[in-house]
């Protein structure tokens, strides 16, 4: 599925493949879901003795019987209340049970497998799309699981159950209440194909929304630097617009609905009425018996009204629903068991590499590289030469559009289990810092998380915090600098232990006197690994053991320091003009 600007959105579930998830999350929970259902049953049975009583008292007082007479009767008419609301509470409660349960398992199968998309399958949808399916979609779905599926449960039972109770008093009520029906079942049908596909482009315009509104906010420096605030909008505004137009249609759309279940209502009391009068007239029933079945006609009214109500919130579910299930069926980036990785090869082998984030337009052309086991080799270039790009694809967040990229020599199937990522934008997790650095390796002890920190240089800051290394951090807690930030990230680098280390200017966020300090951090997390670092700083480049010049997308230069400086090309000019704007210190070797 596409927007109208040509963005591949993240699949929608079909409406068979949306159900049959729903009974694989059910299937679990079959006693719940009997339990629960024929508690309601059972309620609702009992509340259906109302209308005959009220219906009895009428005959009581129709043949003019002694005032003790209505005792018991009223009793029972208390009974009748106590007993089902207690049996109502008791089988709500277990259908809510029911689907925060099945809610909260669907949930958990969403994230895990947006966590494990490939990254270029989101980068297309745009983070707008999934970003609208974690919030708004999934609050809708939340919202029907806790009030519209236990009261559209309870609703369907008690029309059953009532137009079986009409059938018991005389079957010609019954005819004559299912006169609505067909106004009902057509309104029904006629709201049903209206609204599915009304509100599943609703859907898809408040992705649209919010990605455009992660845009400007995000390049917030760059519109205000460009002055293109004027732009961006018009923009939002079109966006936000075109999500409101097809809100206020829903809006009509609802209205319309509930005047025809109105026009329903009243042809069905009338026949009921009629039917009453007539069989009064005859003989052929009590007047207690017509006011019975006219109760009984009116109590539909509730069940019906908000069954065909609950249509509205059931459709706009029914269509997050179908979009959480198709996120849930995408599939997902697959990584090799550990009996694979036994003993890695720590090598990167690219072999006639090219990438293209847009058709068409390619970042990088062909190109053959090597990284033998332990080799550090630094990329340098230009803005724009493709770096980054590459230092992606060699850490598996993308798949080349042409060529290979082994690691290990086991392929790219690998590559999340055999390389360790650190980039220049390093989040914190909120919560205590030992947490988060356990997220590189949940089975860390205590004394392997101060080894981590001592190798980088952090120790001594980690223990200097409030509570130590139980002090919360990140959102809501302590905040941590730029580099301290990264020295935390390098430490889970080395607590993840991985073979093969890709550092994407990992240590860019550092003034100057930060920077040497993490690049002695990185230089005691990458000893002993393979390491591809996108160098930030040419000092960085020097110390490496091999440099690759990237220009335009290609491999226009490699070897050690001294050689490039020697030949005179891309590089020289590089570093002569970076060293030149520096101080010694600054500049390093």
């Amino acid at each position: 599925m596409t927007d109208t600007e040509g963005a591949a959105l993240l699949p929608t579930a079909t409406p068979a493949r949306t159900r049959a998830v729903v009974r694989e999350l059910l299937r679990p929970h079959r006693g719940l879901t009997f339990a629960g259902f024929g508690l309601l049953v059972l309620a609702t049975s009992v509340g259906l003795v109302t209308q005959p009583l009220l219906g009895y008292i009428v005959d009581l007082v129709t043949e003019h019987r002694a005032p003790g007479s209505l005792t018991w009767p009223v009793a029972a008419l208390a009974g009748v209340a106590v007993a089902q609301g207690v049996l109502t509470a008791l089988g709500m409660s277990l259908v809510s049970r029911l689907g925060e349960t099945v809610l909260a398992r669907l949930r958990e199968l969403f994230v895990e497998r947006a966590l494990a998309l490939p990254l270029e399958r989101v980068e297309r949808a745009g983070s707008g799309d999934l970003n609208a399916r974690v919030t708004r979609d999934v609050s809708r779905v939340a919202d029907a699981v806790r009030g519209a599926l236990p009261e559209l449960a309870r609703s369907a039972l008690s029309i059953v159950l009532t137009l079986g109770a009409l059938a018991l008093l005389d079957w010609r009520f019954l005819l004559a209440a299912l006169l609505a029906v067909p106004v009902q079942a057509h309104t029904a049908r006629w709201y049903v194909r209206n609204a599915v596909p009304l509100y599943g482009r609703e859907r898809i315009a408040a992705g649209a929304q919010q990605q455009q509104l992660l845009d400007t906010i995000g390049g917030a420096r760059t519109v205000r630097a460009h002055r293109l605030q004027d732009g961006h909008t018009e923009q939002v505004t079109a966006r936000s617009r075109a999500a409101v137009e097809l809100t206020m249609r829903g809006v009509r759309l609802v209205l319309r609905f509930y005047s025809r279940l109105h026009i329903a209502e009243y042809l069905g009391l009338a026949a009921v009425l009629v039917t009453g009068f007539l069989l009064v007239r005859s003989g052929s029933a009590s007047v207690g018996t017509a006011t019975a079945a006219a109760l009984y006609f009116h109590s539909l009214f509730g069940p019906v009204n908000t069954a065909l109500v609950l249509l509205d919130d059931a459709q706009s579910a029914t269509a997050g629903l179908a979009r959480l299930v198709g996120v849930v069926d995408e599939p997902a980036t697959e990584e090799a068991g550990a009996g694979e990785l036994a003993a890695p090869d720590p090598s990167v082998t690219l072999t006639g590499v090219s990438h293209a984030y847009v058709p068409g337009r390619p970042v990088l052309h062909g190109v053959d590289l090597e990284v033998r086991p332990e080799e550090r080799v630094a990329l340098v270039g230009t803005t724009g030469a493709g770096k980054t790009t590459l230092a992606k694809l060699v850490a598996g967040l993308h798949s080349p559009t042409a060529g290979r990229v082994d690691i290990g020599g086991a392929g790219p199937d690998v590559s999340g289990r055999l390389v360790g990522l650190v980039t220049q934008e390093v989040h914190v997790f909120a919560g205590p810092l030992a947490d988060d650095l356990r997220l590189a390796r949940p089975d860390a002890s205590d004394e392997e998380l101060r080894e981590a920190l001592t190798a980088v240089g952090a120790l001594g800051w980690a223990e200097a915090l409030p509570e130590g290394l139980d002090t919360v951090v990140g959102d809501g807690g302590h905040r941590l600098t730029a580099d301290r930030a990264q020295q935390l990230a390098l430490a889970r680098l080395l607590l993840a232990d991985r073979p093969v280390v890709v550092l994407d200017e990992a240590t860019a966020e550092a003034g100057s006197s930060g920077a040497r300090l993490l690049d002695e951090a990185a230089e005691r997390a990458l000893r002993g690994r393979t390491a591809l670092v996108v160098a930030h700083r040419l000092s960085q480049a020097a110390a490496a053991d091999r440099i690759v010049v990237l220009s335009d997308g290609r491999v226009a230069e490699s070897g050690t320091h001294a050689e490039l400086l020697a030949a005179e090309g891309a590089y020289a000019a590089l570093w002569h003009a970076w060293s030149g704007s520096r101080s010694p210190a600054e500049a390093g070797p």
